[in-house]
């Protein structure tokens, strides 16, 4: 009876709402009569309050972790019309499902079969996608998650682990991403600049894994979702760091440099102040020209991730020290999701063999410009973008780069 009012308000329906209020429910109770003897109490003494308080909250968190648990299964849900024709056809739907399921009762064969594949459908465990879809391909080294509108990429880290740069702006699709990859352990995500379409998701990426440390730039601008960064960090304890130019680290058979912004960072301006300049370098116009860039070494082939840089902060790259190790890369990340403010002397001093872009489907603010898409297709790159091609895997080189679609 709710469903197609639900779908209205969500254009989505869930497939585990049923089972997940069944296995909360014997906790409403007592949450619900605790909770109003906790506001009764309160005005007579606050001591009694708060240790009612107390106890409400363990039926409480199981509720909460349960709503959690099940919305985060990748086929908790499928997407559906949110409008009233799509509830009258959700109704139509669910009551031959009823007669169906009334005939389906008198089999308990069947019914065990439909069972279990629901539960498969819901839960989706890796080695059986991988099966069927094909993804993730094995041998991937590095995969650009379809976030819509918004950057997220995972780095191969070995068995179960990756590193992630960015988060995008949804929690759920790069959290999707991570499961469909097998990634359970985080040695370091990379937040390449405060922008909500980097940052929104890191939820996402902390749910359920562990998470070695988070990096991000000095730039700490928009200072909303700085905070929210940290807040993020700090409830589950991980540890924030700065990323600067020169700096180099190793995984496994997955090493990188960062090589922007520069070392010393500048700190957070005063309210109504203009950004400080880096020492030596052009003053950052915005977050977009403070985000970490890093080359990135894996399995044979040279990536160069510029975040969100723009055309005064590409420029100053190219003068950098480390310009000479961005020639001639196997794969760029293009900046900016493919926008028309790039510089074309650092195309051209990257030279890539493959081109990259993230940006959401029909998204407002036209990425990837055309003539970008152009300027890196006369340069000899391949392009691909995630809103036509989805996700997109980076196999192993032996020579040959070989890409793979989800």
């Amino acid at each position: 009876m709710c469903a197609p009012i639900v779908a209205v308000l969500s254009a989505r329906v869930s497939l585990v709402a049923v089972p997940c209020n069944l296995i909360a429910e014997f906790a409403i109770a007592p949450a619900t009569v605790l909770g109003f003897a906790a506001l009764a109490a309160a005005p007579a003494g606050m001591p009694v309050a708060k240790a009612l308080a107390w106890c409400a909250h363990w039926p409480a968190e199981w509720i909460a972790t349960v709503a959690r648990t099940g919305a985060a299964l990748p086929g908790a849900g499928v997407d559906w019309p949110g409008s009233w024709a799509g509830a009258a056809l959700l109704a139509v739907v669910t009551s031959a499902v009823l007669l169906v399921g009334r005939r389906l009762l008198r089999h308990p064969w069947w019914c065990g079969v439909c069972g279990l594949l629901l539960a498969l459908a819901v839960v989706q465990p890796p080695p059986l996608t991988r099966v069927i879809t094909g993804w993730p391909p094995p041998g991937w080294r590095l995969v650009m998650c379809d976030v819509g509108q918004g950057d997220a990429m995972v780095l191969a880290a070995g068995e179960g682990a990756g590193v992630v740069v960015d988060a995008g702006p949804d929690p759920h699709l790069v959290d999707h991403c991570l499961r469909a990859l097998g990634i359970t352990r985080v040695p370091l995500v990379v937040l390449t600049h405060f922008h909500a379409d980097h940052v929104a998701g890191l939820p996402g990426v902390l749910r359920g894994r562990t998470v070695g440390a988070i990096e991000t730039t000095g730039f700490e601008e928009p200072a909303e979702q700085a905070a929210f960064v940290r807040r993020q960090a700090a409830a589950r304890r991980i540890p924030v760091t700065r990323a600067a130019a020169g700096e180099q680290r190793r995984t496994g058979e997955l090493s990188w440099q960062v090589v922007w912004p520069p070392p010393g960072p500048p700190p957070n301006p005063s309210p109504g102040s203009p950004p400080q300049a880096f020492p030596g370098h052009p003053e950052p116009e915005g977050p977009n020209d403070a985000s970490v860039a890093m080359l990135v070494r894996s399995a044979g082939l040279r990536l160069l991730l510029l975040g969100d840089l723009e055309p005064p902060a590409q420029r100053a790259l190219a003068r950098s020290p480390a310009a000479g190790a961005l020639r001639r890369v196997d794969v760029l990340k293009v900046a900016h999701h493919g926008s028309a403010y790039q510089d074309p002397g650092l195309i051209r001093r990257a030279a890539p063999r493959l081109a990259l872009i993230s940006c959401g489907e029909d998204n407002t603010y036209g990425h990837p410009a055309p003539g970008t898409v152009a300027a890196l297709r006369a340069g000899g790159a391949a392009v691909l973008r995630t809103d036509r091609d989805g996700a997109l895997a980076v196999l192993e080189g032996d020579g040959e780069l070989r890409v793979a679609r989800d």
